[in-house]
C-alpha cells in the first residue's frame, strides 16, 4: 500500500519513503513510527500507544521517544516548531494531520497537474495489505465456562499472548484493542485477515471447573486456511496466576518455530533471484537449526546476502555472529579464526538494533569464548529480558553458568530452556549443557543420562559426546568411556588434551582440571 501527502510517499510494501521520486533514508523503527500515526491519522495517537506499538509494549525513554519523532519529522520535512504534517497535541499524543491519499502497489502517483492534494477524499478503505514481516492477530480467546466473572482470565490468557508475541521484533503483532474488536463475534478467518492486514490468526478457548482449566490454542495461516499448530493444556488451578504466566509462556514459545518454519516454506517456493533479505534469513535459519556443520557454512552463506541486501539488518548479524562462535564451540573452526569476524557481526548487529535479543545473544556467545564471563552473562540477561521466551540464549546462559562453575543455577536455566521449548531443533543442545552442569557437581550418573539423551536425540553433538566420556571417566565406567571415547573421535577427530585446555572457555581452574582428569582416565591424551 502506498500512502500519500504533500509531495511524498509512504510504501509500506517495500519499506520505502519518498519525496517526489528520490528515495529518504529512514531507519526502520522511524518508518514504523511514521506508518502507524498515517494509519490511525483519523485520531490522536498517545505515547501509550506508540510503546505498545512501535516498541512492542518495551520500556523506552523519553529521550528515545523523542529523538524518533523528531526524526519522523525530518523526514517528512516537517519540524517541532512548524508541525505541518506530525502535530503534538499537549498531554494528549500526536496526530498526523496532513490530507492522505492511498493507492495500492503498482499505481503510479500522480503528477502535479492533477488534483491537489486537498482536494482529495480517501476512499472507502481496502482490505489492509500485508506487512512486510510476518503479521499475527491473536483473537480474544473463548471463555467456555458459561461464567460471565471468568472473562478476566480468558481475556488474560490473549493479552498476555499478544503481550509475549510482540517482544519477538521480528514479527508484526496486531495490538490488543484492535485484535479485541471480535470479542463475542463469530468471524471468518479471511476477514480478520483483510480487516487487520494479517496472515496468521491464534485463537483458542479456555474451559475452568472446580479447580481445574483446559485452554485449547491454535494457530492459522489464513492463506492456506490450515492449522499450522494446536495444542491442548491442562492444568490445576492451586495458582490462577502462575497457571496463566505458564500456559502463555508454553503458546509462545510453541507458535515461535511454527512461524519460522511457515515463512521458510514460503520462501522456498520463491525463486532463489526475488528473495529479499527476510526470506534469506528465514533460509538461514531453517539450517542453522539443524545444528551441522555443513548447515552451518549454508547458513552462513545465506546470511551474508541477506547483509548485502541490508547491512543494517539487525536479526542477519546477530544469526551470524552466532553461527561462527557456535561453529568454534564445536570444534568445527578455529575460535581465533571466526573469533573477529563473530564479534564485528555481533557489534554491528547491537548498532542496528539494540534491543534485538539475537543481538544481545550474539555478543554473549562471544564475551563467552573472549572469557569474559561477567559481561557475556550480561549480555545473555538483557536478551532473555527483551524476550523471556528465547530459549536459544536461556540455554546458553546455562552454559556460561556452567563455564563459571555456578552448576546449580546453571542445570536450572538449561532445563528451563528445554521447558521452554520441548521440540526444539537445539534441546539436544540443551540436555548437553544440563549434562555438562552435572559433570561440574560431580553427579555423573546423571551427567552420563543426559549425554546419553542428548545423543540420541542427535548422533553427531560432539559437546554431548565430551561430556559423556569425562562423565564416564570419572565414575570409573571404563567400558563406556572407551566405547565414548571412540565416538567422540569420530565426531571431533581434532580433540585432545590440550584442544580442551585451549579452546573450551572454563573459567576456573579446578573445574579445568575436573573436566580434563575426566578424559585422562576415559584414554584422551
Amino acid at each position: 500500500m502506498q500512502f500519500l501527502f504533500a509531495d511524498h510517499t509512504l510504501d509500506t510494501d517495500r519499506r520505502e519513503l519518498r519525496r517526489g521520486p528520490k528515495p529518504i533514508p529512514v531507519e526502520p523503527q522511524v518508518f514504523d513510527l511514521l506508518v502507524y500515526l498515517v494509519r490511525n491519522r483519523n485520531r490522536v495517537v498517545s505515547k501509550d500507544d506508540l510503546i505498545a506499538s512501535v516498541w512492542g509494549g518495551r520500556i523506552v525513554s523519553d529521550s528515545t521517544l523523542t529523538s524518533r519523532i523528531n526524526a519522523a519529522r525530518k523526514a517528512v520535512g516537517d519540524s517541532g516548531e512548524d508541525q505541518k504534517l506530525i502535530r503534538t497535541i499537549a498531554r494528549k499524543g500526536l496526530r498526523f494531520v496532513a490530507t492522505v491519499r492511498t493507492q495500492p502497489n503498482g499505481v503510479e502517483p500522480p503528477h502535479a497537474t492533477g488534483h491537489p492534494q486537498d482536494e482529495i477524499r480517501e476512499p472507502s478503505r481496502p482490505a489492509l495489505p500485508l506487512p512486510d514481516r510476518p503479521a499475527i492477530a491473536v483473537l480474544p480467546f473463548i471463555n467456555m465456562s458459561g461464567d460471565p466473572e471468568q472473562e478476566y482470565f480468558s481475556d488474560g490468557i490473549s493479552e498476555d499472548i499478544i503481550t509475549a508475541l510482540s517482544k519477538l521484533r521480528w514479527f508484526f503483532v496486531i495490538a490488543r484493542n484492535s485484535s479485541f474488536i471480535y470479542k463475542g463475534k463469530a468471524v471468518h478467518m479471511k476477514q480478520v485477515s483483510e480487516d487487520l492486514g494479517v496472515g496468521y490468526v491464534v485463537e483458542g478457548s479456555v474451559r475452568k471447573g472446580g479447580d481445574r482449566v483446559r485452554i485449547t490454542a491454535q494457530l492459522n495461516d489464513v492463506a492456506t486456511g490450515s492449522h499450522i499448530w494446536a495444542e491442548r493444556y491442562d492444568r490445576g488451578l492451586a495458582d490462577v496466576f502462575a497457571v496463566q504466566d505458564e500456559i502463555t509462556e508454553a503458546i509462545v514459545a510453541a507458535i515461535e518455530p511454527q512461524l519460522y518454519a511457515a515463512e521458510n516454506f514460503r520462501a522456498q517456493r520463491k525463486p532463489p533471484d526475488s528473495m529479499d533479505a527476510w526470506d534469506l534469513v528465514m533460509r538461514a535459519l531453517s539450517h542453522y537449526w539443524r545444528v551441522t556443520r555443513q548447515d552451518n557454512i549454508v547458513a552462513q552463506a545465506l546470511l551474508e546476502k541477506a547483509i548485502a541486501i541490508d547491512p543494517n539488518y539487525g536479526q542477519a548479524l546477530g544469526v551470524l555472529a552466532a553461527s561462527h562462535t557456535f561453529s568454534a564451540h564445536m570444534g568445527w573452526a578455529d575460535m581465533a579464526t571466526v573469533a573477529l569476524i563473530a564479534e564485528r557481526a555481533a557489534r554491528a548487529a547491537i548498532l542496528a538494533d539494540s534491543e534485538d535479543p539475537w543481538a544481545h545473544h550474539a555478543l554473549g556467545c562471544v564475551y563467552l569464548f573472549a572469557r569474559r564471563f561477567d559481561d557475556s552473562l550480561a549480555e545473555f540477561e538483557l536478551a532473555l529480558r527483551l524476550n523471556p521466551n528465547f530459549s536459544l540464549a536461556q540455554g546458553y546462559y546455562g552454559l556460561v553458568l556452567s563455564y563459571c562453575g555456578r552448576w546449580e543455577e546453571a542445570n536450572v536455566a538449561a532445563r528451563r530452556a528445554l521447558r521452554l521449548s520441548p521440540r526444539d531443533p537445539y534441546s539436544a543442545i540443551y540436555a548437553g549443557i544440563a549434562a555438562y552442569a552435572q559433570f561440574v557437581g560431580s553427579n555423573y550418573d546423571e551427567a552420563i543420562r543426559l549425554a546419553r539423551e542428548a545423543i540420541r536425540q542427535r548422533g553427531d553433538f560432539v559437546g554431548a559426546h565430551r561430556v559423556l566420556t569425562a562423565s564416564a571417566g570419572m565414575a570409573g565406567q571404563a567400558e563406556v568411556a572407551t566405547a565414548a571415547l571412540q565416538e567422540l573421535r569420530r565426531a571431533q577427530p581434532n580433540i585432545s588434551l590440550a584442544w580442551i585446555a585451549n579452546q573450551m572457555p572454563i573459567k576456573r581452574d579446578a573445574d579445568r582440571d575436573h573436566y580434563l582428569e575426566g578424559f585422562r582416565r576415559a584414554g584422551l591424551d
